[in-house]
């Protein structure tokens, strides 16, 4: 244990915040502090600091406080700001505690700020400018940079991915997993929270909970506690009523008063469930089924070109019914602009897209909240959906959290992220069988993302969507598309798998990735040919997963191969030159040598692409033959082959 605080109290200007702290920070533990705005989650972070101070408790014995050791608190802020007339080389190099320019810790700290400086998007030149002159959220990211070089025992970071971009946050994702000491985060990043961190504490009530694991474990630890506290309450509360029936009928009978006294002594010692408080968030349980099924195809792009005054790109796709596909790229590659196009608000520069047979379209982007209505919530959706009762209306929309008095709101008081919510609840109640989304979840709150997570994961309709929040991605997609380079690539698998993968062939081979992708595209995304051609058969994503593997070992398998070609020429050019000049004789041995290393190599290679054939291709033939018996052997050899072009 490095710090502990037991059943502290924290109140800011007479008002009682944090009314029951346990909190315990253990070395290198990573540590997410999460609950509702307004719950003292800051409040937590100013007391570790040192800035607050819990309040005093003449009733208590002891320190509330108490740490192994003497530690030291770093903590940053959600906004920074420097004034000081120094460069940023002259802020960070000057927080280096050895001032000795040519001693090995001086060199390992200039070169770990050489790292983390470039790693936060900032480039060499930036280390001579003038702090002032950087961007607010520049100064907040020199602030982080500062005290990852300090590295303090403890780090406190309040909201550390605002002002970072994509690459930057997966950056530092990977930076605090291998950190070294121990850190405390708040932050709205639930996916970054994911990759990182390995305890979450929830605040609720001004009380604090601990759990184990990442933030998604939390969340299923919670919902699972929950579902238990609530069965045993209202096993409880079965019990209790049934014994106040039993004294009620007995107490005023002489021969059963005594029974009636003894339940009602028994009901006294019980140790009573508390009520669990219900969660925020709702989570759907049934399935919500599109109006119609409509066709298998629902939308089909053959070199289609989007764009406005030019074309950004050009892709050929087709989009199978229940797909759920998230797009991801940079700013400005033309994500929008394809949704726009398949939804039909945008012409096309050049090329086919069709929508399929008997689909019905939802269509949601940011104009789509820009609501105003002088109607309560629920008669704006009650108008919508005349055919509901007043019952189901309430329930419907209180399962996207407008319970009480929120449905009996004005809907032009709505917050932004409420009017999104409550666009969306129309499309769902709607039930069409093809939703186009351009970040749904803007301006929401946890809780509300987390409803429609469950929402769209319980849809079993088409989902083409554009999301910069990359937990709602993973929850929700179960394939990626990605916009790069004025191209469009598929990834057969969900975001987090795609994270995985790309960091692994990233630091493997960097240039593997674009072709690992390509491979991958056979899941009937790649460039779709014309029809003569034929098709690509549609694969499982196991099965894809193993096919993009074993192209990229035959890849690298090729490439030793022709290695060791290359060196038996060289060496037999060379052995014939030795028989004219003597002095070759040395060039020889070093080919040799070189070849006899390439040699090994290509046979690791070989006996690698093997491993993975025998457990795909081999393994698929041997399941094979015990499916269909005897009768498939006059066609064994067809079946066992690898080719997955029809």
């Amino acid at each position: 244990m490095l710090y502990q605080i037991s059943n502290g109290v924290v109140s800011v200007g007479g008002q009682t915040i944090l009314s029951r702290i346990d909190l315990e920070i253990k070395e290198k533990e990573k540590i997410a502090i999460v609950g509702r705005n307004g719950v003292g989650k800051t409040t937590l972070l100013r007391l570790i600091s040192g800035e607050l101070e819990l309040d005093r408790d003449d009733k208590r014995q002891g320190n509330q406080i108490i740490s192994s050791r003497k530690v030291t608190i770093g903590m940053l802020r959600q906004t920074c700001s420097f004034t000081q007339d120094e460069t940023v080389e002259e802020l960070l190099l000057g927080s280096c505690p050895e001032k000795d320019s040519f001693s090995k810790e001086r060199f390992d700290y200039e070169m770990e700020y050489d790292r983390i400086f470039t790693g936060f998007g900032f480039t060499k030149e930036d280390k001579k400018r003038r702090l002032f002159s950087f961007s607010g959220g520049e100064q907040t990211k020199i602030s982080l940079i500062q005290l990852l070089l300090m590295k303090p025992d403890i780090l406190l970071l309040d909201e550390p991915t605002n002002h970072l971009d994509i690459q930057t946050t997966q950056w530092l994702e990977a930076y605090m997993r291998d950190y070294e000491n121990a850190v405390v985060f708040v932050s709205h990043d639930r996916f970054f929270l994911d990759q990182v961190v390995n305890v979450v504490y929830e605040i609720q009530n001004g009380v604090m909970k601990r759990y184990s694991g990442n933030y998604t474990n939390y969340r299923e630890q919670k919902l699972k506690n929950l579902a238990q506290q609530q069965k045993a309450y209202q096993k409880q509360q079965t019990e209790l009523e049934h014994m106040n029936e039993l004294i009620e009928k007995f107490k005023h009978k002489p021969k059963k008063a005594a029974f009636a006294r003894s339940r009602k002594s028994m009901m006294a010692r019980m140790n009573l469930v508390e009520k669990p408080q219900p969660d925020d968030v709702y989570i759907f349980t049934g399935a919500i089924e599109p109006q119609i099924l409509g066709g298998k195809w629902v939308y089909e792009a053959e070199h289609l070109k989007i764009g406005y005054d030019k074309p950004l790109l050009e892709l050929s796709l087709r989009i199978k019914r229940g797909q759920k596909i998230g797009i991801i790229g940079d700013n400005g590659v033309g994500k929008s602009t394809f949704l726009k196009t398949v939804a039909g608000l945008l012409a096309k520069k050049a090329g086919a897209g069709n929508l399929g047979q008997h689909i019905l379209m939802g269509y949601f982007d940011q104009n789509s909240a820009a609501l105003e209505s002088e109607k309560q919530v629920v008669e704006h959706f009650h108008d919508l959906f005349p055919s509901m009762t007043e019952k189901e209306v309430r329930q419907t929309l209180g399962a996207y959290l407008f319970t009480g008095k929120d449905a009996s709101k004005r809907v032009s008081d709505l917050s932004g992220g409420e009017k999104s919510r409550l666009v969306l609840a129309e499309l769902l109640t709607s039930r069409p069988n093809f939703l186009i989304l351009d970040e749904p979840t803007n301006h929401m709150d946890i809780q509300a993302k987390e409803t429609l997570e469950s929402a769209f994961r319980a849809y079993t309709g088409t989902i083409l969507f554009v999301s910069h929040d990359r937990y709602f991605i993973n929850q929700v997609a179960d394939s990626i598309l990605l916009f790069e380079d004025h191209a469009a690539m598929y990834y057969p698998f969900g975001y987090e798998h795609y994270v995985s993968k790309s960091r692994q062939m990233q630091s493997e081979n960097p240039a593997a990735m674009m072709r690992a992708e390509e491979q991958a595209m056979i899941a009937d995304f790649k460039a779709v040919p014309k029809k003569e051609t034929g098709r690509l058969r549609t694969i499982g994503t196991e099965e894809a997963y193993l096919d993009w593997k074993l192209g990229l070992t035959a890849e690298t398998m090729a490439a030793e191969e022709a290695r060791v070609e290359e060196l038996w020429n060289q060496k037999l050019e060379a052995e014939l030159s030795m028989l004219a000049d003597i002095e070759t004789e040395a060039r020889v041995i070093k080919i040799a040598a070189e070849l006899e290393q390439a040699t090994e190599k290509w046979t690791e290679k070989c006996l690698e692409w093997l491993d993975i054939w025998e457990t795909t291709y081999y393994g698929r033939r041997q399941e094979s033959q015990t499916e269909i018996g005897q009768a498939g052997q006059a066609d064994e050899k067809s079946k066992s082959c690898p080719a997955d072009i029809v």
